[in-house]
């Protein structure tokens, strides 16, 4: 379960999977699971980018 008051302190490999795992299973788009959660989208982008991982929208994961 994604908890999304956690979801900061949450290992990053961890989250990125987590988050491709969604992105894959329940969500079309990033937009959209970041709207279900309410998060703050550039934070999660900028906080998954500062441990390596980058989001692509054409295949809706990150890497």
């Amino acid at each position: 379960m994604l908890d999304p008051a956690k979801i900061y302190d949450m290992d990053t490999t961890m989250l990125m999977s987590m988050i491709n795992m969604k992105l894959r299973d329940e969500f079309g788009s990033l937009d959209s699971l970041v709207s279900y959660y309410d998060l703050d989208q550039d934070k999660l982008l900028a906080h998954l980018k500062a441990a390596g991982f980058d989001y692509f929208s054409g295949a809706n994961q990150f890497r």
